[in-house]
Formats: C-alpha cells, structure tokens, sequence
C-alpha cells in the first residue's frame, strides 16, 4: 500500500456529509492502521489565537504570530494539532509527515509560538479526521475523493475559500469539469 500522508484529500462536488463538503484535508498520517488529516480550508472565525492562548494560560508576547485556528475536523473537537513548517520540530509528539510539514500535537508547540521561537508558518486545528483501517481507501473506490499533492501555499495560504479550487488546479482538474455525481467507466 502506497501511503497518502503528505498529500491532499480533495472532497468531490457530490459529497451529502456536510462536516466534509468541500473539504481539503492534508493526510497527516497513512498506513494499515488507518488514516489522519486536517481540514485546511474550515478556519474558524469566531476563536482567535491569542485569545485560546489565554484561556490555557500562555502569555503571547509581541512576537506572537497570528495563527489561523481551523475546524481540523470531527473526531475529539477541543484537542489541538498544528500543522507546520519543518522548521520546528518538539522534544515529543512531533510528527514529520513530508520534508516541508510536520505536525504536533503536545502545548510545546504552542508555547513556542507564542515566544516566538515557534515555526515560521503553523495552522492550529480542532479536531481531526479519521478512517479505521481500510475505510478511505473505501470512501476512495466509491469516488468521494480525489487526492492530489501538497504544497505550502495552499496547506497554509490565507484563501481559505479558494484552496479547493487550487488543490483541484494542482491536479490539472477545473471545478466546472467536475461531475456532480460519481460513477465508475
């Protein structure tokens, strides 16, 4: 089995769960025992960085970047991942999923952030999705996915609205050639 971490998971136009309708997931982790990713393109306008910080008593200084906060997905909504530049990497918990991204998932991570000695590009994630064993490569065969490469500006770019487009553009696929409904030839 060739693995998906490092790539995209690209929703189809056709998608009916709406928790995953015009989702772009980054796989994070691939393998026999299933599949994680975060939603990239699901920020969450009404919890800002600075503000979550100072509810788990982190001091963000001047040097604190503004990070994105993301719907990462459904699975354990109040637990924190950030994706991020390889940069960075924790004593612990720290994932290298490709040369150019990791992802972390211990307070380490946050608190270099907010001391500015932190990545120099992070998305923080609620929440993530997951597959059992076997499940997306179904979800896959049914044609309720595409999957297609990563890059950083879209894994971490600011339109969020576009970045569906622009990972179906990296596949050389326009939207409007999209079918609206799956099939099999």
């Amino acid at each position: 089995m060739s693995t998906l971490a490092g790539k995209l998971l690209i929703a189809m136009p056709d998608m009916q769960d709406p928790r995953f309708a015009g989702s772009v997931i980054y796989i994070c982790d691939h393998s026999p025992e299933g599949t994680m990713g975060l939603i990239i393109n699901r920020p969450l306008p009404d919890i800002a960085f600075r503000k979550l910080l100072a509810q788990m008593n982190i001091s963000c200084g001047d040097a604190c970047p503004d990070v994105d906060v993301h719907f990462g997905g459904p699975v354990e909504k109040v637990r924190g991942f950030v994706l991020h530049s390889s940069d960075y990497a924790a004593d612990k918990g720290t994932l290298l999923v490709d040369d150019d991204i990791g992802m972390t998932a211990t307070q380490d991570v946050l608190q270099a952030l907010a001391d500015g000695a932190g990545p120099a590009t992070a998305l923080l994630a609620l929440g993530y999705t997951g597959w059992g064993p076997g499940q997306l490569e179904e979800e896959l065969a049914e044609n309720g996915w595409l999957t297609g490469p990563a890059n950083r500006d879209i894994v971490f770019g600011s339109d969020h609205a576009g970045k569906w487009s622009a990972a179906l553009a990296l596949l050389g696929v326009s939207p409007v050639a999209l079918s609206q409904t799956g099939g099999r030839a």
